[in-house]
């Protein structure tokens, strides 16, 4: 996975990295162990079984939903995103990826 170091993505200071399109920008300090590389790993896999822009509108349209339901908790509502959810579960597993189902992120 490519990464570019740099101040200005993600914005705001809730978050260190974000992934576009299999690119991770992570800002300068943030210290991208194997768990956080894996965690983005999911989410390049994710994006490529939706074809890239399938993944972010139903990423934007499941965070908005869960907002709602989170009663405008930001961050409670972005841990809710199935998406997320399966990121952070199997952040930790480095072998994960190998045995991952298409679709996983609806599977649990």
């Amino acid at each position: 996975m490519k990464v570019i170091r740099n101040s200005i993505l993600p914005i705001g200071r809730e978050f260190g990295a974000i992934n576009l399109f299999g690119v991770l920008f992570a800002k300068r300090d943030m210290r991208l162990t194997p768990e956080v590389m894996n965690h983005e790993e999911i989410h390049s896999r994710q994006m490529r079984e939706l074809l890239y822009i399938p993944f972010y509108l139903i990423y934007v349209a499941e965070w908005l939903c869960r907002l709602v339901r989170c009663r405008g908790d930001r961050y409670r509502a972005y841990l809710d995103i199935s998406f997320e959810r399966e990121a952070y579960r199997h952040g930790p597993d480095s072998g994960y990826l190998t045995r991952r189902k298409p679709f996983a992120q609806w599977r649990q």
